[in-house]
């Protein structure tokens, strides 16, 4: 039976830990119920234990990939909440290799999770969506701008800013806006081994103007401004969230004044 609640709703995926569990927990601080779909039962567990007394969270297991997993998820909102106002698609995977080294298994898994899952799960939410909800799909810096050895990555957050602005431009005039956060690299469980590894460093840290790490915070504080009221104007959007590293030629003193090191092997 449906607790409709003028409490407003929001459906995470990948909600169990990183960028998702920082989603939740922000939404969940500022008001909103939560529907979180993950692939871990214990994560979520521990997600609705932590939330006890902040927010009324609704979980779902499941692979984002599953043909079943969107309409069992925004059943679930509609079930538990009778409504849905914000769709995140944050479930992504991060496999990263040069194209002439990209099998047939990788180009599919990054597809059917950072693509195809987030097209069919903001298809079977524009179904329950009234006027004043949003879409925002988690995205990267890398579909903005090619990378070396972001082959398929590259491509598949590419064709998610594409996909954003076709559902922008479709219902943006029913009251339903799309848009897509594309951080830089955050520190999460996916990058912790190679964060401070010195190509990774040099690559990242000193091309960054803004003098310290991006958090999963930031990405939080993002979303939830583009699926508040302060955010209703903002569709078609893809909003950079990586201290200047996409748009800026900036250097530190140590990687100016560094000599050209032999190219990677």
């Amino acid at each position: 039976m449906a607790n409709n609640s003028d409490k407003p709703v929001v459906l995470v995926t990948g909600a169990s830990a990183g960028i998702g569990d920082a989603i939740v927990r922000y939404f969940a601080r500022n008001g909103w119920n939560i529907v979180a779909v993950a692939r871990r039962q214990d994560r979520l567990d521990k997600l609705v234990a932590d939330m006890k007394g902040v927010a009324d969270v609704a979980t779902v297991v499941a692979d984002v990939t599953a043909t079943d997993a969107p309409q069992r998820a925004v059943d679930a909102a509609m079930e538990r909440f009778g409504r849905l106002d914000c769709l995140v698609n944050n479930a992504g995977a991060g496999k990263w290799a040069p194209p002439a080294e990209t099998d047939d298994a990788t180009i599919d898994e990054v597809i059917d999770t950072s693509l195809k899952a987030p097209f069919r799960f903001g298809r079977e939410a524009l179904r329950v969506m009234k006027p004043g909800s949003s879409i925002i799909n988690i995205g990267s810096v890398f579909g903005m701008l090619g990378g070396l050895d972001g082959g398929i990555y590259c491509a598949a957050k590419a064709g998610m800013i594409g996909m954003m602005q076709a559902f922008a431009c479709q219902y943006g005039a029913a009251g339903i806006r799309s848009n897509v956060v594309a951080p830089g690299v955050i520190r999460t469980e996916m990058t912790d081994a190679a964060w401070d590894a010195e190509p990774f460093r040099r690559i990242n840290h000193e091309l960054t103007p803004c003098d310290r790490e991006g958090t999963v915070e930031d990405v939080a504080a993002t979303v939830f401004f583009l699926a508040s009221k302060e955010g209703s104007y903002i569709n078609g959007q893809t909003i950079a969230l990586d201290g200047g590293w996409s748009t800026t030629k900036y250097m530190t003193p140590e990687a100016l004044l560094a000599e050209r090191s032999p190219p990677l092997s």
